[in-house]
């Protein structure tokens, strides 16, 4: 008979916020996947609670992945952690959890702690809805496209960012998002030093440049407000703009090509539409 993956969340800071629940569930599982067994041994030893620790991170997954699975398959229970917070959330057991369901292994998420949903709870910003963005790409082309396609968001967005990168990150955000959008910066949730901080954008940006941040940071920022984004238009939309244009007078060339910039929307197939 199979055995199944349970999902244990881990404290973010606080040691107390680790549930009954999820302590049973360590104590009952056959073996334990760690992103680092390191800081699960010491989050094992606070428990007083000893139990067999595999290995499972981002450069090992596709093999150790393999094996975990056939543990379970043989029978074992296997409890996945990460190292602070709900496993599979911008972590790499979410490809874990694909091969149980893949193997028909059944998985159980025990729910617990999860920085982003402490964070959003905090902001002070829309929380009706949102949206999880994680960790940006280091790579500056790569986090700029990422931006650039939240531009017109208009849920609350939420990211996760190391202190070394967070003034690139800021910058960025300005460049895309204009100074003015709200940011809620939220660093060392649940620890001693928690601190929630409310600025724009460009307020983020100046205050980083002056005092080199710390800790780890979760940021809200402020959707886009309706009225900024720009209407869609379609190519019925321009062609019948470049006819008004053309019974102004204009040629069909120069219709085309002035509807082109108002909508956004390719010059030639405006101009192929009038014909």
């Amino acid at each position: 008979m199979a055995g199944m993956l349970y999902l244990v969340p881990t404290p973010i800071g606080n040691l107390g916020d680790i549930s009954a629940r999820c302590r049973n569930t360590l104590a009952e599982a056959d073996f334990i996947a760690a992103e680092d067994t390191r800081v699960t041994l010491k989050l094992l030893n606070h428990m007083e609670l000893h139990k067999p620790l595999v290995s499972y991170y981002e450069h090992n997954k596709s093999f150790k992945g393999n094996q975990i699975v056939d543990r379970i398959l043989a029978g074992e229970t296997c409890a996945l952690v990460s190292d602070a917070g709900s496993p599979a959330i911008s972590d790499p057991g979410e490809d874990l959890v694909r091969q149980c369901a893949e193997a028909g292994i059944t998985v159980c998420a025990i729910p617990g702690p999860c920085a982003a949903i402490t964070a959003l709870s905090i902001s002070g910003l829309p929380t009706g809805r949102f949206t999880f963005e994680g960790f940006l790409s280091t790579a500056k082309k790569s986090r700029n496209s990422h931006l650039e396609s939240l531009k017109a968001e208009t849920r609350t967005m939420i990211f996760y960012e190391a202190p070394h990168k967070l003034l690139s990150t800021l910058t960025d955000m300005v460049s895309v998002f204009g100074p003015e959008r709200r940011i809620s910066l939220c660093r060392e949730l649940t620890k001693l030093h928690e601190e929630v901080i409310r600025l724009t954008l460009a307020q983020a940006v100046e205050k980083y440049t002056e005092t080199a941040p710390k800790g780890e940071f979760v940021l809200i920022i402020e959707g886009a407000a309706v009225a900024e984004i720009a209407p869609a238009f379609t190519l019925e939309d321009a062609v019948n703009r470049a006819q008004e244009l053309m019974a102004q007078g204009l040629s069909r060339k120069d219709a085309a090509k002035q509807a082109a910039q108002e909508t956004k929307l390719p010059k030639n197939a405006i101009y192929d539409g009038t014909l």
